[in-house]
């Protein structure tokens, strides 16, 4: 009876949810899949990376292990993202996917290239739902924390197919 109570209780809410995450590895695949441009694929894994990021570092506060308790936030973060950057891009590498001359943008490789801008958009897009929330006190809807970094993402995707050609 007791242990039925403790399921109605919501658990707190973190920076980053999984389903923010599926939702980006799913954009992700999609775009290869469809052989959409590197540049857009690469704004797709920038965010993917940053997402697993976040979602790393709040499992690791949840864990309260002793290591993560003598490392500030900012450290973790930054050691997260380094791990999970070495997963991502030494593989694409080896498969020929990253360091090709003639697929380039402003000479960056696409795929780097679109890794930035999705990194820096889906931290906008976290930015924003968190800005929103304090000045509103609560969300404007439903998955608004999903919400926002995938639109981040998709906003920048669009400008990228549109007008990426010009940046060649």
């Amino acid at each position: 009876m007791v242990s039925g109570i403790y399921l109605l209780i919501p658990k707190a809410a973190y920076a980053v949810c999984p389903i923010c995450t599926v939702a980006v590895g799913a954009g992700l695949g999609l775009s290869r899949y469809l052989g959409i441009d590197d540049a857009i694929t690469g704004i797709w894994v920038g965010g993917l990376i940053i997402s697993i990021t976040l979602w790393t570092n709040d499992w690791l506060k949840k864990k309260d292990w002793k290591f993560t308790k003598k490392l500030n936030e900012k450290t973790t973060i930054a050691v997260s993202f380094l791990i999970w950057t070495l997963f991502v891009y030494p593989p694409l590498y080896w498969a020929g996917l990253i360091g090709h001359p003639f697929n380039t943008i402003l000479g960056v490789d696409k795929l780097i290239f679109g890794s930035i801008l999705g990194g820096i958009s889906f931290v906008l897009g976290v930015l924003t739902d968190k800005k929103v929330r304090k000045v509103k006190g609560n969300q404007l809807f439903v998955y608004q924390k999903v919400v926002f970094p995938v639109l981040f993402l998709i906003i920048t995707s669009l400008v990228v197919y549109f007008y990426g050609g010009y940046l060649y």
